[in-house]
């Protein structure tokens, strides 16, 4: 069957077209395996019209994922202060995140998505991978061996999100109700340990 190239006259669908191919094609073969070209095939239009409507494959990306909040501005702002201070503006950063009505509900929804789906749970991880080990490793030259900063950053990721499992999605009690400060007190040493510590 040949491929229909261009955009598709009158059809306003074509941008919800190139996301749910580019969806299903970075699960599959994760970000540096996917294509825009390979995304437009599946999708049924000319790949002229992918970058029309997303400019990068980094940006049709991050529309796919479609985080609540852009790591490429939040881990600068989080690293910006004392190294040794870095646990605590993490939980800080993620509990304003949480708690944003501009920010928490989409946060709380791809959490949600992550657990039910495999395919969105891919995608999560895929993102995590790139937008925010990436970061890290660049963030952290010199503080840790750059080889570590997976594991750092998987640990990390394993107490902030059971943080937001227990604390916004079961609500269990008592750290539901926790003030941010206890919070923080509670986590903010872990994360740093994970971060900057010995991980022996």
């Amino acid at each position: 069957m040949a491929r229909r190239s261009g955009r598709r006259p009158g059809s306003s669908g074509a941008r919800e077209q190139i996301l749910a191919a580019a969806r299903e094609q970075f699960a599959a073969g994760g970000y540096e395996g996917t294509s825009i070209r390979a995304i437009a095939a599946v999708a049924e239009v000319d790949p002229a019209l992918v970058h029309h409507y997303f400019g990068t494959k980094e940006k049709l990306f991050t529309a796919v994922v479609a985080p609540p909040a852009d790591p490429g501005e939040l881990i600068p702002q989080v690293m910006a202060g004392p190294v040794e201070e870095v646990g605590e503006r993490v939980v800080r950063m993620f509990l304003t995140v949480l708690e944003s009505p501009t920010t928490g509900p989409g946060f709380r929804a791809l959490l949600r998505g992550a657990l039910a789906n495999e395919l969105s749970a891919r995608l999560l991880r895929e993102f995590f991978t790139r937008q925010v080990v990436r970061r890290l490793t660049a963030a952290l030259a010199g503080v840790v061996p750059a080889e570590e900063i997976p594991a750092r950053a998987s640990l990390v990721a394993s107490q902030i999100f059971g943080m937001v499992l227990m604390r916004y999605l079961i609500g269990l009690e008592p750290i539901a109700s926790m003030d941010h400060d206890q919070v923080v007190s509670a986590l903010a040493p872990t994360v740093q340990r994970y971060l900057t510590g010995e991980l022996t």
